[in-house]
């Protein structure tokens, strides 16, 4: 597509350990689009933060590797790039935000300082153009008396602006892609909130497109345009959030709606996802949801299930799917659930979009 910017391609990506080797992503294939926020969810090792980090480059050598797969960006593969070539691109035009800001940001520096360097490192600034710059930045992510700020310590600013600043520093190179790992985890409910709107405000004012690494049902459907959904190193299920969100295909994402509390179900048990992920050193033939799936046939223990499609945009990886398959809908308590998790973010992801 025309206006697709990054392409990844059947990713792997491997790490040797004593006890062998983990494939940690499995044969990954997404697309992201100019403008366009694509969450990625999933339970703890699933891969997708093992996904960004070999997206930028920080796949830490010799134990990690990419054996097979492209990441083209712009026409670009990453993937075959040295670790110099990609300091190139690292910061400038791919930007990361971690989930800790306290482990992103330098103690020892001002932040004045610390926004500085991308700006004097890949825009070729002056001192006094970056600083200037540095001040626009702060005053761009909401904090107040940049001026007097930039010369402060990580350690004076709190949680929520310290997040802040992290982006003010992801961003001081107007990449066009910026990651975000998990961004708000650390914060408490009204900062995160805050956080959430000035990322859309932001790439409504950039047009930046956004990766969004989140275990969070709720960030989802407030902020993304599409979801992909991944599962011991794949992506099980792929289509916008109304897809998603209304129509879930796949019963892993069944069972991540059916844990996600809501308001409106407060008294409610939530619903477990039984059983654990599987051992990435010998993944299990055929499908690797079979064992912790409740609609489990025969063919998932032996073959692996293609992505099939739903519709134009919605793509699932189940053979529930399949034109001989019985037919199985969401238990009722999941359906009650989606109900609620839709209705409660419906209004308030209209009002981001708007």
């Amino acid at each position: 597509m025309e206006n697709t910017i990054l392409d990844v391609r059947n990713l792997q990506v491997t790490f040797d350990t004593y006890g062998g080797s983990v494939k940690a992503v499995r044969g990954l294939d997404f697309s992201l689009r100019k403008g366009e926020t694509l969450a990625i969810v999933g339970e703890s090792g699933s891969g997708k933060s093992v996904t960004t980090k070999a997206l930028m480059g920080l796949i830490p050598k010799p134990a990690g590797k990419i054996p097979k797969g492209e990441i083209l960006f712009e026409g670009r593969d990453l993937a075959k790039l040295s670790d110099k070539q990609m300091q190139k691109i690292r910061g400038k035009e791919i930007s990361m935000i971690f989930q800790d800001p306290m482990t992103s940001l330098n103690p020892t520096m001002k932040i004045g300082k610390q926004i500085m360097e991308g700006l004097i490192l890949h825009q070729k600034l002056s001192q006094s153009h970056a600083k200037t710059r540095a001040i626009e930045l702060l005053e761009l992510v909401g904090i107040p008396e940049p001026k007097s700020r930039i010369n402060q310590y990580p350690h004076q600013f709190s949680g929520g602006m310290r997040q802040r600043v992290v982006i003010a520093i992801a961003l001081a190179c107007n990449p066009k892609i910026l990651i975000a790992d998990e961004p708000t985890t650390a914060l408490d409910v009204t900062i995160q909130a805050q956080i959430l709107e000035l990322m859309k405000d932001i790439q409504k004012k950039m047009d930046t497109s956004i990766i969004f690494i989140t275990h969070d049902l709720g960030v989802v459907a407030n902020v993304a345009d599409r979801v992909a959904v991944m599962y011991a190193g794949k992506i099980v299920e792929i289509g916008t959030v109304d897809d998603v969100f209304y129509n879930p295909k796949h019963p892993y994402t069944w069972g991540l709606l059916g844990s996600m509390p809501t308001v409106d179900n407060k008294e409610e048990k939530l619903i477990a996802i039984p059983g654990t992920p599987p051992d990435l050193i010998h993944p299990p033939q055929g499908d690797a949801f079979a064992v912790r799936n409740e609609y489990v046939m025969q063919i998932d223990l032996e073959e692996e299930p293609p992505l099939f499609k739903v519709s134009d945009s919605h793509y699932a990886a189940t053979w529930l799917l399949h034109e001989d398959a019985p037919e199985v809908e969401p238990p009722a308590a999941v359906k009650e659930r989606m109900k609620g998790i839709t209705s409660n973010h419906t209004s308030v992801r209209e009002d981001y979009h708007s």
